[in-house]
């Protein structure tokens, strides 16, 4: 007799993110049969005793299979014993799409926190045509790459009562309280970091991928969003900010360009900024990241940045990844200023151009703890239990799809609402 399908596994469970994952499974997926794989029996027993002792709860009776990237018949079984994987084994561009395709095969949903854009619409091109037809859905950026921005612009069109332009987004992070002994330097793990090294060197992939996934362009809207200066004070939050170089806004507008295609609505323009207290660290931060983009570009340099990642990023790089007690006091607020044109002045059609410049604006904040290793975790699980439960409630049959798209009309926010480790949304200002 064939064994009832669990509904979760968490897959790469004893990677850093995928331990963290575990932790807050036992809250968010509370109501769920779930369990954990990866290649080594050992280290995942491991994790279920230290993540249990930390959740103060036994889970030695979790059930663990072997499943190994590079063996697709043990991804293939995985996958067939499970209604959804969430695979949290990085970086994606090497070890994502044996995954995706042994989910779609198996008829069974995945998730995962990947930012790395070439990946993501890489597997759109590839797979999404077999996802629908399979009713699978396959939805990367679930993790803080990039559920606080594609969502949080989904909270921004719920509450515009209007129709939104444009949304500019400020990200600052930060450590509540001193500086403790026990912090350390680290503030990511090397798998975040080697993520980061490949996305940068093949970033020029991206246009041959987007004219394939997208050979019609979308029309242009106005007012056009113009960038901010390189670095600028914002008087938004109060910071000095610069261009923020993750995948936020790729997925924003990929989630924009799906809801203008489907249900013909007005695509919102989108930039993304980062936020520092001071110029000097604005400028250091600017003068890092050129650093890093030109050694990124080059053979010789990427392989340093891979071999020395501590020592090049100054300590904020371990493969021990940040302290417990880091983590714990490390927070992210993004604030977003939304504008357009208040309900009086919609117009008939989706595609209708505006004559008036926008009279209405709108502040929205999301934020939560730990970015990284905490709120990331939360949001990836309840990004799986909205599919499990609320799957009338999402596009078509199914398809390879960012997290705005996939989850617009969902109850996803109030989920990631729910838990200790989760995500707010909340209005500012409105004018």
């Amino acid at each position: 007799m064939a064994t009832e399908r669990l509904d979760v596994i968490i897959f790469g469970a004893s990677g850093f993110t995928g331990k963290y994952t575990v932790y807050e499974a036992v809250s968010v997926l509370k109501d769920l049969k779930w369990g954990i794989a990866g290649r080594s029996r050992e280290k995942l027993q491991a994790v279920l005793k230290e993540m249990g002792a930390k959740a103060k709860k036994d889970l030695s009776q979790t059930p663990i299979f072997i499943a190994d990237v590079n063996d697709e018949a043990s991804l293939l079984n995985m996958a067939k014993s499970c209604r959804i994987v969430v695979n949290t084994t990085g970086p994606y561009r090497f070890y994502g799409e044996n995954v995706v395709r042994a989910c779609i095969n198996a008829g069974t949903h995945h998730v995962d926190v990947s930012g790395e854009p070439q990946y993501m619409e890489t597997m759109q091109l590839k797979y999404n045509e077999l996802a629908k037809e399979r009713g699978v859905y396959v939805i990367s950026a679930c993790g803080f790459d990039s559920i606080p921005a594609d969502m949080g612009i989904v909270f921004v069109e719920k509450n515009f009562d209007g129709v939104v332009n444009s949304v500019e987004t400020f990200l600052v992070s930060g450590v509540k309280g001193d500086r403790q002994a026990s912090d350390g330097k680290a503030g990511i793990n090397t798998g975040t970091w080697q993520s980061a090294v490949y996305g940068l060197a093949h970033a020029n992939e991206l246009r041959g991928i987007r004219q394939k996934l997208y050979p019609e362009r979308l029309p242009k809207f106005f007012p056009i969003l113009k960038h901010r200066p390189l670095i600028f004070r914002s008087k938004e939050v109060n910071k000095v900010c610069l261009p923020f170089p993750g995948s936020d806004r790729s997925v924003v507008m990929r989630s924009q360009r799906f809801l203008y295609e489907h249900d013909k609505k007005r695509p919102v323009q989108m930039h993304a900024y980062i936020g520092f207290p001071s110029w000097l660290a604005a400028i250091v931060v600017a003068l890092f990241a050129t650093f890093f983009g030109l050694m990124a570009k080059f053979e010789f340099g990427r392989s340093l940045l891979l071999k020395y990642p501590s020592l090049l990023s100054g300590g904020f790089v371990s493969p021990d990844g940040p302290s417990e007690s880091r983590m714990e006091r490390t927070y992210f607020k993004m604030t977003m200023k939304a504008t357009g044109w208040p309900s009086s002045q919609r117009l008939a059609e989706g595609t209708d151009q505006y004559t008036d410049p926008p009279t209405k604006t709108l502040m929205v904040r999301v934020s939560g703890p730990n970015p990284g290793y905490g709120s990331t975790c939360v949001a990836l699980l309840s990004t799986a239990v909205t599919i499990l439960r609320e799957s009338n409630k999402m596009p078509s049959t199914g398809g390879v799809l960012p997290p705005g798209a996939a989850f617009s009309k969902t109850s996803l926010i109030s989920e990631l609402e729910k838990h200790e480790h989760g995500i707010k949304f909340e209005i500012l200002a409105n004018k």
